[in-house]
């Protein structure tokens, strides 16, 4: 039986394999490079930093930020009819040739806190070290913004109509889940619009991520994962550290988070994740191709690997937990009154925050640690891949990394694309860059940085993307 078993595997491995490639001709697209450069560093110089506490953001350098808009996309803002939307959300619709059906290409123009002194260069200053712009918001995410502006000033110059409406909208208050992005879904809602197709911020082209796999690989989020920040609280009356109780406040917290990184959550292998794995593992060494042709008999044995080794591939395959604070006492010898502890969630598509509370009380098990939901959100509608709009997205992001392989995925972060899946199942996320693993770790935090080339292959995107809505 093992032996038939074994067979029949290695069979079904031997014909796992990719799509033959098709050559193509892809045509040059042309632009003005160096405005691209210019505008980008512009806009960087603006510290748009989005806070909890409205109170504690600059007012003054969102303005200007929407002030150099102004002045460096007058065909746009000639062209297109602009609403400011929410307490940050700009709008611009671009009338095509069909107002049936319409298309969103969405950024967001916020960023989150700099610790300067972790910097190797000033991050609000735009320097430019050969051919790599520094600063915060780089690739958090001016820079896609950037490339959907100038390629739509640059096709209005040209007297482009795009076949059906075209929405460009950003917002500055997504990196603290602000309220704008919801405030211009509510308004495709409330006016009717049927949006078709929803582009925004996500995966990138990389390499070297996927075991066994050498090609570049672009990578199309279909979905993402929800969130939860979760607060664990233990109360106790408190006193000297000399005599203390058998169990203490930060005991019970520390035993609850040692029983939630024992006892991960369940493998759920969903249709994102299933489709990375067929798309790559077709292109990967035999023993992989082995398990990722025969998921009927290896799913066992992923999910043993992600458990163990966490990760990218353990958070493809499952919700997360991340302990991320805790505090007690403020006395060196005296217990807490009360202990805390907070981690951090990515749900997996399918499951809640609610289900989510609900295994980790039961792992737990203990009446003494409190629960609360400090934030969150569901994950992400699962967008579909068998249309026409997700043939236009792929086609474009196959024409400007030509020898990248083009694969749905699930993005583990959050994005304001989210809020679209109300009204819309094709919302796509891609950051049309290629970003190696020390760019992406700048992301969030010290010495975010792009190249010319990334700069240049997003405006390129857009170019082509925007050809074929």
């Amino acid at each position: 039986m093992i032996t038939i078993i074994l067979l029949i595997c290695i069979i079904r491995a031997l014909r796992f394999k990719p799509q033959p490639k098709v050559e193509k001709t892809v045509e040059p697209v042309s632009f003005d490079k160096q405005k691209a450069v210019n505008d980008l560093q512009e806009m960087v110089k603006c510290k748009t930093i989005s806070n909890n506490d409205f109170s504690l953001e600059d007012d003054a350098e969102f303005k200007k930020f929407e002030d150099k808009l102004t002045e460096m996309f007058p065909r746009v803002h000639a062209h297109c009819v602009k609403e400011n939307v929410g307490r940050r959300g700009i709008m611009f619709h671009w009338k095509g040739k069909s107002a049936e059906k319409a298309t969103v290409l969405m950024s967001h123009f916020d960023v989150v806190e700099v610790d300067e002194s972790g910097w190797e260069k000033a991050p609000f200053e735009g320097i430019i070290e050969g051919e790599t712009l520094w600063g915060r918001g780089t690739l958090d995410t001016k820079s896609t913004l950037n490339g959907c502006l100038q390629a739509a000033e640059k096709l209005i110059g040209e007297g482009f109509v795009p076949n059906n409406d075209i929405y460009l909208c950003f917002a500055g208050d997504e990196e603290i889940s602000g309220p704008s992005c919801p405030a211009i879904v509510d308004e495709f809602a409330r006016r009717g619009i049927n949006v078709q197709l929803v582009v925004d911020e996500g995966g990138a082209v990389v390499e070297k991520v996927f075991p066994g796999v050498s090609d570049r690989v672009a990578v199309i989020g279909i979905a993402e994962k929800g969130m939860l920040n979760l607060s664990y609280t233990v109360k106790s009356k408190g006193g000297h550290a000399s005599a203390p109780p058998a169990h203490t406040p930060i005991g019970i917290l520390s035993n609850a988070c040692a029983k939630l990184e024992s006892k991960p959550f369940k493998a759920n292998f969903t249709a994102p994740t299933l489709a990375l794995f067929d798309t790559l593992g077709r292109r990967s060494t035999f023993v992989y191709r082995l398990i990722f042709s025969n998921m009927w008999l290896f799913k066992p044995v992923l999910s043993l690997i992600g458990k163990m080794g966490g990760g990218e591939i353990n958070a493809l395959m499952r919700t997360t937990c991340a302990f991320t604070q805790m505090k007690g006492s403020n006395g060196r010898n005296v217990l807490p009154a009360q202990a805390e502890m907070l981690s951090n969630f990515r749900i997996m598509t399918g499951e809640t925050i609610e289900s989510t509370v609900e295994y980790v009380k039961s792992v737990i098990n203990d009446d003494r640690v409190e629960l609360n939901v400090v934030s969150g959100n569901n994950p992400s509608v699962v967008s579909r891949t068998d249309c026409e709009e997700f043939e236009i997205v792929k086609a474009a992001v196959g024409d400007t990394f030509p020898d990248a392989v083009v694969t749905p995925y699930l993005m583990f972060a959050c994005s304001d694309s989210q809020h679209y899946g109300r009204i819309s199942d094709k919302v796509y996320r891609f950051s049309a860059q290629s970003m190696s693993a020390d760019e992406r770790r700048t992301i969030h935090g010290h010495n975010e940085r792009i190249t010319f080339k990334g700069i240049w292959e997003c405006v390129e995107f857009y170019l082509r993307l925007i050809t074929r809505c």
